[in-house]
């Protein structure tokens, strides 16, 4: 299987080159600083194409929790696995190897914030979970919904709540706020997915309603089913929201993105069950990262801000 693996900064031999950019040292007690020795570990820095660089450098390791990490980390690392190429989530730089993306950010962020230095591995989707029960990963994060099913193999800690949306032209001349919108006008989706079973339902709530149906456009691919709205023969498609938003990030395309509420799940961080102690780390500087500000800004650089949780809880999917 061919995966990539992130490189990390060593310690030791390379601390006055990463000092002088910015690296952070944990000092023996857990605080962030210099030390009459040499350091135990140097924090990695986020790649310079990650959207939320400044805010992930500027983490410093929580004494606490630092002190309480499971001692693999502090030794070797935190071992991170996700499926690099579902944007803004996961994906490459322009190098072709080094994963940015919300995901990739908050696992650094973490990492940071536990005081240990982090590698991301490229798996593909159905090989994470059993990389992470072999003990080859720490933890998975992969826009990974948190499900019964899945939490019979893994403990999740819940980062986001991730769900549909739709794209429209900018100014939403049509006026589209939420699904009671849809009756009466042009829908384009991806064929055989959840946003068309999503369009489908929408369609029978109006002819329940005695309102006009929603003349669904189906495509192969989010290409396709975009471009009908540009071109004027769609007002809206159905996505996911992750998806939404960072499209309309992009000028060029001109386009708003709207959440359709309801449709949320929470995706997780997902962690041997019986690795408690890594269980409780992660969720503590999760829950560091929301009570400081942090994690909202991590979200915000990726426009993710919907999808914010106010708290890390352990196994929420229902």
């Amino acid at each position: 299987m061919n995966t990539r693996i992130l490189t990390t900064l060593a310690a030791g031999a390379l601390l006055a080159a990463t000092a002088a950019c910015g690296a952070q040292s944990l000092d023996d007690d857990g605080a962030s600083g210099a030390s009459a020795t040499a350091p135990a570990v140097v924090l990695d820095q986020a790649p310079t194409e990650e959207k939320a660089a400044d805010v992930i450098n500027a983490i410093t390791p929580d004494k606490d929790l630092a002190a309480k990490a499971p001692a693999s980390l502090k030794s070797g690392g935190l071992k991170v696995v996700s499926s690099i190429g579902y944007p803004p989530m996961e994906l490459f730089a322009t190098d072709g190897k080094t994963p940015i993306g919300f995901d990739p950010a908050l696992a650094r962020a973490i990492a940071r914030k536990l005081g240990v230095k982090v590698t991301i591995t490229d798996e593909e989707f159905n090989s994470q979970i059993p990389g992470v029960l072999t003990g080859r990963y720490d933890f998975v994060i992969s826009s990974m919904t948190d499900n019964p099913e899945r939490q019979g193999q893994v403990t999740f800690v819940d980062y986001v709540q991730a769900g549909s949306g739709m794209l429209v032209k900018a100014g939403n001349a049509a006026g589209i706020a939420g699904p009671k919108d849809l009756c009466g006008k042009t829908v384009s989706v991806v064929d055989n997915g959840s946003s068309m079973e999503l369009a489908e339902s929408y369609d029978a709530d109006c002819k329940k309603d005695g309102k006009a149906a929603v003349n669904i456009l189906k495509f192969p691919g989010d290409t396709e089913a975009m471009l009908q709205v540009s071109n004027g023969r769609a007002q809206a498609t159905v996505t996911d929201y992750v998806v939404a938003a960072y499209k309309s990030a992009d000028p060029k395309l001109a386009m708003e993105a709207i959440a359709l509420e309801g449709t949320e799940s929470p995706w997780g961080i997902g962690m041997k069950p019986d690795n408690k102690e890594l269980i409780e780390s992660v969720k503590g500087a999760l829950d560091a990262l929301i009570q400081s500000g942090e994690y909202g800004k991590l979200l915000a650089a990726w426009n993710l801000d919907k999808l914010a949780v106010q708290s890390a809880v352990i196994n929420g999917g229902k």
